[in-house]
């Protein structure tokens, strides 16, 4: 007699996003990214499979529980390399932290995880605010003028100048406009890539416009690096900060120092990281309280009754609890890194469906973010979703603006310190104001910007 086996569970591939049988959904892709991925769960549902061109497929995963499993439960399953890509952004970013794996990325992580500490960072926050009242008699001429301004120019200049200072000790404000406008085209140049079918092959090729594009402002941003390598190396002391870190950093067997590449690609990955989100997610800040105004009366009250009239410091933060709601649901609506790359080395299982290795993966805080599920009436700005009691039932996975698990961003907690800082120092001396209610529109490139830049017109409180 032979007992009954039950026949096991047949998981299946995500559903299939329709699309042609050649072209894919390269065209909708190149149109509008990020929208795309939007549609794409509109039609099928939080876990997807959509061909990108030819026999190219690609894999996008919003749900909470597929994101923990991806970025924490089998993370060294799901990593950055060999993702597109990555592959596309080595000419800028290298191996550096951002973009590496396995032991090399541990130890590049554990080497950096000193300058990031939260002692250190708190003795960051005077640098944080000096740089912001640097820039505020040049804001209140904007105030005379009335002019409407490129606030997000602006905020990019303020925040590379406070990483210049913070992690490298140097003072970027006269290279400010050049890297601000080399990053910026940069940025848009490598997301028209990222949905090329052939980029990655046309890239190999020295006398290709984009190639040759690239080596162009990559090597003027070289120029820029390894001079600060080369001023701190020749000074002959390491120095107390980031950059002195990976000076004086030793391979545990061989006793050996980073080379100059390894140093450089360190130093860029560090330096793009440390303000050009920070500065994406105050200028989306400023435009939510110029959109929101019972928003910006609370920010107000809040710091003029804490701060008095004075510069935020560190041991303020705490007390600027409405601050900080507001900044983390401008990154609920607005996070600057609107998407995440991983790529599957063995076959796996994500949400019950079947993930075939050398699977190319997209997860997206824009749209996890707003999912109805676990943020109810999504759309909508509400600051009070991220008090304490609000908070505390949320899945962990549900709010990912750093990413999560292991390859959580190391720079989280500087992020937060110099947003809330800058943010409070900038609302108590002004207002911003958008010109004729102008309505922001998205710009998904590599990360999340305003469409044509953000105009804003500064007023005196």
């Amino acid at each position: 007699m032979t007992s009954a086996v039950a026949p096991m569970k047949r998981r299946t591939a995500p559903p299939v996003v329709r699309a042609h049988w050649l072209y894919g959904n390269v065209g909708r892709l190149k149109r509008d990214p990020l929208g795309s991925l939007q549609e794409f769960v509109s039609e099928v549902g939080p876990a997807v499979k959509y061909r990108f061109f030819a026999r190219l497929w690609g894999y996008l995963f919003v749900h909470p529980d597929h994101c923990q499993h991806i970025l924490q439960d089998n993370y060294k399953n799901f990593t950055k390399l060999p993702h597109p890509t990555f592959l596309l952004l080595y000419p800028l970013i290298g191996k550096g932290l951002l973009s590496n794996d396995g032991e090399s990325w541990l130890s590049q992580r554990r080497l950096a995880q000193p300058a990031f500490h939260r002692r250190r960072i708190q003795g960051m926050g005077e640098t944080m605010t000096a740089a912001a009242e640097r820039r505020f008699s040049r804001w209140e001429a904007f105030v005379r003028s009335g002019d409407v301004i490129a606030f997000d120019r602006e905020i990019m200049e303020l925040t590379l100048d406070i990483a210049g200072r913070t992690l490298f000790s140097v003072d970027l404000t006269n290279e400010a406009r050049e890297v601000g406008d080399t990053f910026g085209r940069l940025n848009q140049l490598f997301v028209k890539l990222v949905v090329s079918p052939a980029s990655l092959y046309t890239m190999r090729i020295p006398f290709w416009p984009s190639t040759r594009r690239v080596k162009r402002d990559v090597g003027a941003l070289d120029r820029l690096i390894y001079g600060m390598i080369d001023g701190r190396r020749e000074s002959g002391t390491p120095g107390n900060d980031l950059m002195g870190m990976l000076l004086s950093a030793r391979d545990a067997d061989t006793g050996e120092g980073m080379d100059g590449k390894q140093l450089r690609d360190e130093v860029i990955t560090l330096l793009i990281a440390g303000h050009e989100t920070t500065a994406l997610l105050l200028t989306w800040f400023f435009y939510c309280l110029a959109k929101y105004p019972d928003v910006e009366a609370q920010v107000h009250d809040e710091v003029d009754r804490i701060l008095n009239g004075r510069l935020p410091t560190v041991e303020d933060i705490p007390n600027l609890v409405y601050t900080r709601q507001v900044v983390d649901e401008t990154m609920r609506l607005y996070p600057p890194a609107y998407a995440l790359s991983r790529f599957c080395n063995h076959d796996d299982a994500v949400g019950g469906y079947d993930l075939p290795e050398k699977s190319v993966i997209t997860l997206s805080p824009f749209i996890t973010h707003r999912h109805p599920e676990f943020w109810p009436n999504p759309l909508a700005f509400d600051p009070e979703r991220f008090s304490p009691q609000a908070a505390k039932d949320r899945h962990r996975f549900a709010y990912i603006p750093f990413g999560a698990g292991p390859r959580q961003c190391i720079g989280e907690g500087f992020a937060l310190t110099e947003s809330v800082l800058v943010a409070a120092a900038i609302a108590q001396r002004f207002r911003l104001r958008s010109p004729d209610d102008h309505a922001a529109e998205l710009d998904p490139q590599i990360t999340l910007h305003p469409m044509g830049g953000m105009p804003l017109i500064f007023e005196s409180r």
